[in-house]
């Protein structure tokens, strides 16, 4: 027992050498000038050398170390000094026009404008006679055009484009960020990457005809490939926090290795030829799944773990982890930087420092396999929370739940798939998928169940304060749960601070879901929500609603339709596809049974019906005159007017009429001339609501609201906006016509609705 201690002590010596590693790392990947900070690590190591020599401290063993793998980060570093400068020479930071030569080494992964940006290696960079060669990492974008040329592209594939460089950011490992608008040669990888790639694209043509959406995990699950999972399940998968089973890590190195060290320990193979042959194995999975960082992190630390079982010595978890982590600092020091190593590296810590202590205090409630079950996602949810807040401001109350739930059928799905994945005939191939898919099919239907829960997501403080706070709460959470001997008071003080935030957060999680539709009028018929500076307007008859317009941002469409009860939506109109009108569809996307549309103006308006679309919804052109019902209500659609290029004066206008339902007209963004044109061509009638345009702003016809004569003006404005709306023009033409004003900056959510006598009657969040 002695000296399993005494292993367990020093195996956190290698935490401290990777400590210093990573902060040298930090160091000199910021620094103007790595190579000095190199040198002086240098010579801090020697000097702790000697003395070392002198003394003899382990201590100070540790601190040589740590200093020299510090140094060796910090020299990688400056190795890149010189290509770098050579590329400041060529005066890119002007934007200048270059053609590069370059070998795609990672995913082509989308962007939000429909384009691509991806990481290579460039070879060759000419401006116009000035040619620079080396090795030069980079990164690459391309627009929706050049991303359908590289549609064949894969790892290891040469590709010559040209385009204007964009300033690189010196701490950021590409010493080129280059967006291309032309793709002059872009073939489909060669030898070994051509077969690695066509072994990829077998496994997802294999789940074609499977039914979605666990069609579309089983490529994620097994290899990391998401390109074919629906827009829909890949916000559920990130919403429940289970979008780690669609990145490979150190499970699916795990996997991979312990079946091939095993079935060569069957074949009766020595030692080193099973730990050869392993390595081998884990060199083939990484390169089949492309080295992102986590998958990286995981094989080093495997092949440590590997080379010290073959070589007799003991291993403690922590201690590989820690070499792993060092060896990839040194050999690349930017991944530093990189949050999804951070993300693997803590949740490997969490599993191997936190996940058994928190089984056995968990063990006194419970039976000790379903403690370690809860352990496991449990421990990691408290050591990657306090890094996911910093760029997703909110708290997955479920997430460990969802976890315990899909990660019984995580592996039989990765090994089904990854086996499918290398099958030599393709009878074999699609017998394994199939086998795959059952699994894969729960995990999905675990993360839509989860996500579209009211109580799933917990708004939390964004930035480093809220990191901080969520870091202190997470331990206080494992010493309350793990209950230390040592430290009764500590215990007993984090045992009330859990007690009051587990009252705080349950109250607050009853009043979201439960309470939340208690705080707005039940009776209420038309509703606008506080969106910001945007739009989002609700219409209610019976069971049936429908919403025009989602607002800038997700999280406060989707705030409002929890306050209101709305988990499905009967119609959705997007009136343009400016961003303050469809930026918050991904709280929309599969929630929505029919999208009525306004006219599509660039790529990146269709590629959002078609995420509309795979969510379930039936896409509609508008056009002037369609009617349609929801509930007992009937739309029509004023707009767009004809010859109007798609934007603010091609918007949807819509009116709204019913039994005891209070006529409202919407306009959209429409601008005055559009306004006067749909005057002219419409026969616009008296009515209780208008939904102002374009948020209150100057560009508005008076005799358009005056033919309205609205008893009622509802405005989606943001507060202390830049453009100063609501304008006193608008105002001022509202007032002339008798029509009070309700806004969203000031009075938060409104409904409005018919009383039992029939008088319209207005509720604001924060009444005057």
């Amino acid at each position: 027992m002695s000296e399993r201690r005494a292993l367990r002590n020093r195996a956190w010596r290698p935490v401290a050498v990777a400590t210093a590693t990573w902060i040298g790392a930090a160091v000199t990947t910021a620094a103007p000038a790595a190579w000095m900070v190199a040198v002086g690590l240098t010579v801090a190591s020697a000097a702790a050398g000697i003395v070392f020599a002198r003394f003899r401290r382990p201590a100070l063993l540790v601190v040589t170390i740590a200093l020299a793998c510090a140094a060796a980060s910090g020299g990688t570093v400056a190795t890149l000094a010189t290509t770098r400068q050579a590329v400041v020479d060529l005066e890119v930071d002007g934007g200048r026009h270059l053609r590069v030569t370059a070998t795609v080494t990672g995913h082509v992964s989308g962007s939000a404008d429909g384009g691509a940006w991806f990481d290579a290696t460039v070879s060759t960079v000419s401006a116009g006679v000035t040619t620079v060669r080396g090795v030069i990492p980079a990164r690459i974008g391309v627009d929706a055009e050049g991303r359908e040329r590289l549609s064949a592209v894969g790892q290891g594939s040469e590709i010559v484009l040209s385009g204007r460089a964009i300033p690189a950011d010196p701490a950021e490992r590409a010493v080129l960020v280059l967006r291309a608008n032309e793709v002059e040669r872009a073939p489909p990888p060669q030898g070994v990457w051509a077969t690695f790639e066509g072994l990829r694209d077998g496994l997802v043509a294999s789940t074609r005809g499977l039914p979605q959406p666990g069609a579309g995990l089983i490529p994620g699950l097994a290899v990391g490939d998401t390109s074919s999972l629906d827009a829909a399940t890949e916000a559920a998968m990130t919403e429940s926090s289970l979008s780690h089973l669609t990145a490979v890590s150190g499970a699916n190195c795990a996997l991979v290795v312990g079946a091939a060290f095993a079935l060569l320990a069957v074949c009766g193979a020595r030692r080193w030829v099973r730990v050869t042959g392993a390595l081998l194995v884990l060199v083939g999975f990484v390169v089949l799944v492309t080295p992102e960082p986590s998958v990286v992190r995981a094989a080093a630390m495997s092949a440590i773990g590997i080379l010290a079982l073959g070589f007799g010595r003991p291993t403690v978890g922590i201690a590989v982890l820690a070499a792993a982590v060092t060896a990839l600092l040194i050999a690349d020091p930017w991944l530093c930087r990189s949050l999804g190593f951070a993300l693997s590296t803590a949740a490997t810590a969490a599993l191997l420092v936190l996940a058994r202590p928190l089984a056995d205090g968990l063990g006194r409630w419970m039976p000790r396999s379903l403690a370690l079950a809860l352990a496991v996602p449990t421990s990691a949810q408290l050591a990657c929370g306090p890094l996911i807040v910093l760029i997703d401001p909110h708290v997955p109350l479920l997430g460990v739940a969802a976890n315990l739930l899909a990660d019984p059928a995580a592996a039989p799905a990765t090994i089904a798939g990854a086996l499918a994945c290398i099958a030599p005939f393709p009878w074999l191939r699609d017998g394994l998928t199939a086998i795959a898919w059952i699994p894969a099919a729960w995990i999905a239907g675990v993360a839509h169940t989860t996500a579209s829960s009211a109580a799933q997501n917990l708004p939390w403080p964004d930035g480093l304060p809220g990191a901080a706070l969520l870091a202190v709460i997470g331990a206080a959470f494992a010493v309350a749960l793990t209950r230390p001997r040592r430290v009764p008071r500590l215990t007993a003080l984090a045992t009330l601070v859990v007690a009051i935030l587990v009252g705080a957060i349950g109250g607050t999680s009853t009043i979201r879901t439960v309470g939340g539709a208690l705080t707005v009028p039940t009776a209420w018929q038309v509703a606008m929500c506080d969106v910001g500076q945007g739009d989002a307007t609700l219409w209610r008859s019976g069971d049936a609603v429908a919403l025009v317009d989602t607002g800038p941002e997700a999280e406060p469409i989707a705030e409002c339709l929890r306050t209101f009860g709305i988990d499905r939506l009967d119609l959705v109109v997007l009136t343009h596809f400016d961003k303050d009108h469809v930026g918050g569809s991904s709280a929309i996307v599969g929630k929505a049974d029919v999208v009525v549309h306004g006219p599509v103006g660039e790529p990146a308006d269709q590629r959002l019906l078609d995420r509309y679309s795979a969510g379930g919804a039936r896409l509609v052109a508008a056009a002037i005159g369609m009617t349609g019902q929801v509930g007992s209500t009937r739309w029509q659609a004023l707009g767009p007017l004809p010859g109007m290029e798609p934007g603010n004066d091609a918007s949807v206008a819509i009116e709204v009429t019913g039994a005891a339902f209070p006529r409202t007209v919407m306009l959209g963004d429409l601008g005055e001339e559009p306004q006067a044109a749909l005057l002219r061509r419409v026969d616009v009638p008296h009515v209780e609501i208008v939904k102002v345009s374009h948020h209150g702003s100057a560009d508005q016809d008076p005799d358009l609201y005056e033919r309205l004569h609205a008893d009622l003006g509802l405005i989606g404005v943001g507060a202390g906006n830049s453009y100063g709306h609501p304008t006193e023009r608008l105002l001022e033409i509202l007032r002339r016509n008798g029509t009070v004003t309700a806004r969203t900056d000031t009075d938060g959510i409104l409904a409005v609705w018919h009383d039992e006598v029939g008088r319209l009657t207005l509720w604001r969040e924060r009444p005057s």
